[in-house]
């Protein structure tokens, strides 16, 4: 039993005989009747009594009328979702973001919602490593990893490229710097990111690099409270120049010797299914780029 018997079945119930519906699935009597017979078979109960030149539905060919009529407008449903899908008026998209960067996501997600408001934008703040593996197991339709991304598991798109600042108290010697080399830095108490972010693992790597172990003060994953911590006296702070753009309570300086790239890309997984709507996400930042706001 398939959806196209029961389609003629319904159409020769509808057109009141065989003959009539003939015209309406382009089939010969003879193959109408054949598949009315097959359905019959499968059934196991007779559905059409004919009389002379009309015919009435059996007790059994009632019900399956009504279950085909049923059956066919589900049909049409799923053609309309589908379709409504790749016409991006609806479905949704779950994005991985950077807990710290979130708010240079702000413009990218207005200007989608003002394109297609029939899509859902489902937001996710995550590090870089727990983003990388919900991407794998396809938990996340779209992520943020840092740069380098691995080709051969992911193919992305660039987000931002950025550097980070020295974030320091506004009333502090540093604050009239115009720069500061990483190794001024090693005896000074950091306010750092959690341990196993992406970010946190580049810092702790190139100050090591330079000959020390950072000092830490505290972690948080978020920058508006590691901002506060720094505005306290707490400890400086290493973040991105547009994060900490959005921040006027503290002073950012040029971090040079080494400076720190904070690079990253939107990235999904080669061995998945991108989705029209994530494919929409993904077409909106190549053609606006994010930028701090």
């Amino acid at each position: 039993m398939d959806l196209r018997s029961l389609g003629v079945f319904v159409e020769v119930v509808q057109a009141g005989g065989f003959t009539a519906a003939s015209k309406r699935v382009f089939l010969t009597q003879p193959s109408i009747t054949r598949v009315i017979k097959q359905l019959e078979d499968e059934i196991g109960q007779p559905l059409i009594m004919r009389h002379r030149r009309k015919i009435t539905l059996t007790d059994a060919g009632k019900v399956v009328y009504q279950r085909a009529l049923a059956l066919r407008a589900e049909a049409d449903r799923l053609k309309t979702e589908v379709s409504n899908l790749s016409g991006l008026t609806r479905g949704q998209v779950s994005l991985g973001m950077p807990s710290v960067g979130g708010t240079l996501f702000v413009p990218l997600v207005k200007m989608f919602r003002e394109r297609y408001p029939g899509i859902e934008l489902r937001l996710f703040e995550m590090s870089a490593k727990a983003t990388e593996a919900a991407l794998l197991t396809n938990d996340l339709d779209l992520g943020t990893l840092s740069l380098p991304v691995d080709p051969e598991r992911f193919d992305f798109v660039t987000l931002a490229r950025d550097f980070l600042a020295v974030a320091v108290p506004l009333d502090s010697s540093w604050a009239t710097r115009d720069s500061i080399a990483l190794s001024e830095l090693a005896k000074e108490h950091l306010v750092l990111l959690p341990e196993g972010f992406a970010l946190s693992d580049k810092i702790d790597a190139t100050c090591r690099a330079c000959g020390f172990a950072p000092i830490v003060a505290g972690r948080s994953a978020q920058s508006q409270f590691i901002a506060g911590l720094v505005e306290s006296g707490v400890g400086i702070a290493l973040l991105p120049r547009s994060v900490l753009s959005g921040f006027p309570s503290v002073a950012a300086i040029e971090l040079r010797e080494p400076a720190i790239e904070w690079h990253i890309a939107l990235a999904w997984s080669r061995a998945g299914h991108i989705s029209h709507a994530a494919r929409a996400v993904v077409e909106l930042v190549k053609e606006a780029p994010l930028k701090p706001i």
